[in-house]
């Protein structure tokens, strides 16, 4: 079974620019492989399963989809749907009871 290498960055700009946006003073996103997170340090995310499996989730849509396509639609469904009808987030928050999604998952 291949592992899915996935990377965390701490402190991270784009997150910080989400979190303002979203107004919250926390924040995890992900694009491409990387977690990028902001007002939360790497073993405090690491501690919650059900964030951990959602961020998976939106890893593995960007495997399916590749980065630019993955970026597109989510776009496009933020802006026809919300962001919390947005399909790949009602399938990320699916993703959050679901803890064989981190079986192949390795954070580097």
């Amino acid at each position: 079974m291949e592992k899915l290498v996935c990377h965390i960055k701490e402190g991270s700009f784009i997150a910080r620019l989400a979190a303002r946006r979203m107004k919250s003073p926390n924040m995890a996103m992900v694009i491409g492989k990387t977690i990028h997170l902001y007002g939360v340090s790497r073993k405090e995310f690491l501690r919650q399963p059900w964030w951990v499996r959602h961020e998976v989730c939106h890893i593995m849509q960007y495997q399916e989809l590749g980065l630019i396509l993955f970026l597109w639609r989510y776009l496009w469904e933020c802006k026809k749907v919300g962001y919390y009808a947005n399909r790949f987030e009602v399938a990320a928050r699916a993703a959050e009871n679901n803890a064989n999604i981190t079986n192949k998952v390795v954070f580097s």
